[in-house]
């Protein structure tokens, strides 16, 4: 009986971590592919592009900048030095800073100063 019971737990939980690790890559994988729905426009003045720009009404007001919240990570601005950030499980990970092609199809800086801002980038 002991035997039945540690095996039904066994299969259980084992059950559960694979759907659950399911669950969070798809959830990062459709945060990622939310990223930057444009493409094209690579080259200077940056048009051409196809695509959908990112819509920052959809970001929340931080004491930093924006945050776009995905369905496990969240997207983060500093609008005064442009830095790009990813927040994953409280963990703040620097990713770069917005690219000249990002500013001019993306326009963070705009959307920056409509929250109060003076972008530094």
């Amino acid at each position: 009986m002991l035997t039945f019971i540690r095996t039904a737990l066994y299969r259980t939980f084992f059950a559960l971590g694979v759907l659950l690790t399911g669950v969070f890559v798809t959830g990062f994988f459709l945060d990622l592919s939310s990223f930057d729905q444009t493409r094209g426009g690579y080259e200077p003045p940056y048009v051409g592009y196809t695509g959908t720009p990112t819509d920052w009404s959809l970001a929340d007001r931080t004491q930093k900048g924006m945050a776009r919240r995905g369905y496990v990570t969240t997207f983060l601005v500093n609008c005064s030095t442009g830095m790009m950030s990813v927040e994953i499980f409280k963990q703040e990970i620097e990713f770069r800073v917005f690219s000249p092609r990002a500013i001019a199809v993306h326009k963070p800086r705009e959307a920056c100063r409509e929250r109060g801002f003076e972008p530094m980038f």
